[in-house]
């Protein structure tokens, strides 16, 4: 099978991006595929270069916008072209922090309350104030912790406001929840082992903590029975009702034995150091054994949704 490893994009997070494209390209079995790398350096890049190499399955390895949002979805769907993870509109709602907080908070999931700000316009360091300092100011789209900022007081506010309106026309306020942070990476419908955050060298999982050597310390969490239920079921709600297919991880905040969750992203990071590959090591999957598992499951799942002949 031809498969085109799509990385790069035009997002903030294209760095991570070509990391996560180079590890499943380092790891998909050659005795099944044949990797294809393609590297988007511009939007008008896909439809070519996604056409000239003729392949027979998209393995998205993109992360942020165009690519994470539906948009490239919706162009391979057009194209008739597999691609792997969700579909349309559930990686357009996950890319809408506020909008998929909305409609979990509705179906009763925890989840942080705080301010939606559309743009410097409607800066408020009263509304704030009124909040509770500390607060997480964060774009509304986009992933990584690019653009996040820990706020501690009205004087750190306008500088940290003012980098997330750089990169997002909508910025969400939340009121920092000390707890303990996790993430349940679901595939194929199976909540793999959760795995427990403690940064190492600040506060919170910010960038550093995410992608510097020794930035945090990651492994599978031990939690009482109830507390375990309860995340794992909380996990696999906000997964089905934002319409997630195939995989995804749910980011959480464990606060007084509550989970909230923080977002689901719907093409988590697989880069050597990443949750999901920590996750399914956990579960006894190789890294060639997930992607297996995620091109079988995609193609299943494209399958069901376009009539497609399944590939064998």
């Amino acid at each position: 099978m031809k498969v085109g490893v799509i990385m790069g994009g035009i997002s903030s997070e294209r760095e991570v991006s070509l990391k996560t494209g180079q590890e499943m390209i380092n790891h998909l079995d050659r005795s099944r595929y044949e990797a294809i790398p393609i590297v988007i350096d511009r939007r008008a890049d896909l439809i070519a270069q996604v056409q000239q190499a003729g392949i027979d399955l998209a393995l998205l390895a993109l992360h942020g916008r165009y690519g994470e949002d539906g948009t490239v979805q919706g162009a391979l769907e057009t194209l008739g072209i597999p691609y792997t993870g969700s579909g349309v509109l559930a990686s357009s709602l996950c890319m809408n922090k506020q909008l998929s907080k909305m409609l979990l908070r509705a179906a009763g999931v925890h989840t942080p309350a705080g301010l939606c700000w559309q743009g410097m316009d409607d800066y408020d360091p009263q509304a704030v104030e009124q909040l509770g300092y500390p607060v997480i100011v964060k774009p509304n789209a986009g992933g990584s912790s690019i653009g996040i900022r820990l706020v501690h007081h009205e004087m750190e506010l306008l500088p940290a406001v003012r980098e997330a309106c750089s990169l997002d026309q909508a910025i969400l306020i939340e009121p920092y929840m000390k707890g303990t942070e996790l993430t349940c990476s679901i595939v194929d419908g199976e909540v793999l082992p959760m795995i427990g955050i403690r940064p190492a060298h600040s506060e919170w999982f910010d960038y550093k903590a995410k992608y510097e050597i020794d930035g945090a310390e990651e492994k599978v969490i031990q939690l009482p029975p109830v507390i375990e239920r309860r995340v794992r079921e909380t996990a696999l709600v906000s997964f089905r009702l934002l319409q997630c297919k195939v995989y995804a991880r749910v980011d959480m905040i464990l606060y007084q034995d509550v989970p909230y969750v923080l977002e689901v992203n719907t093409l988590p990071g697989m880069t050597a150091g990443s949750l999901l590959p920590k996750s399914a090591a956990a579960a006894g999957m190789t890294f060639a054994q997930l992607l297996d598992r995620i091109i079988a499951a995609s193609l299943h799942e494209r399958t069901q949704e376009w009539g497609m002949v399944q590939y064998a």
